[in-house]
């Protein structure tokens, strides 16, 4: 039961984080202020390597703090890129707004631009090494039938061989109480005739 419980978990999760990714594909698919992520470079090497997989924890911008980890939307670009670097300084502009200075553990410089603080996507949890390239087959077709079909079809055929199993208990157990029914009426009817025939040859 529990494998089956992980199992059904682990399918909403996957399922939920492959339909917000295609409902909004500017945006970063997470479930409950968690979203997995998957690392492209090597700038955050040794903490972080090409492949591995970082769970980011959706974070108010005013809770983070030097020396986290975090992921946000790279300033210097026009489309949705997204980095994961450490954080070196907090500074706020002329308006007070806060505003994250970056760098990469690998990297010798610190990120030319600044990160305003509604950039933040979050901080990073931990990582899961090299998990990365199994998501990103996830996203494929072939990857969707593996990871998203099969296991409906598994959970569906679990549950149909679980239903049969029991109906054949039910079944066996319904059986042997009518077999066991059977046999005490076959040994009243015995005992009946039994007696029938003693009663007769008292009567002789």
């Amino acid at each position: 039961a529990t494998i089956f419980h992980l199992a059904q978990a682990m399918l909403i999760f996957n399922i939920t984080l492959i339909v917000r990714s295609y409902q909004n594909k500017n945006e970063i698919p997470s479930f409950g202020g968690i979203a997995p992520m998957i690392v492209m470079s090597d700038s955050m090497y040794p903490t972080i390597e090409t492949g591995d997989m970082v769970i980011i924890r959706q974070m108010k911008p005013e809770d983070i703090r030097i020396g986290d980890v975090i992921s946000f939307y790279d300033p210097a670009s026009k489309n949705p890129v997204v980095v994961t670097h450490r954080v070196i300084e907090q500074l706020y502009d002329e308006s007070g707004a806060l505003m994250f200075r970056t760098k990469g553990d690998f990297n010798e410089a610190a990120d030319v631009d600044l990160v305003p603080a509604k950039n933040l996507i979050g901080i990073c949890g931990f990582k899961i090494a090299k998990l990365g390239a199994f998501a990103l087959f996830m996203q494929t077709t072939e990857g969707l039938i593996l990871c998203v079909v099969v296991p409906i079809v598994l959970l569906v055929g679990y549950d149909i061989i679980r239903a049969r199993i029991k109906n054949n208990k039910k079944e066996k157990s319904r059986q042997e109480l009518l077999d066991e029914l059977q046999r005490l009426r076959s040994e009243i009817d015995s005992q009946a005739a039994d007696e029938a025939a003693e009663a007769k040859d008292e009567e002789k």
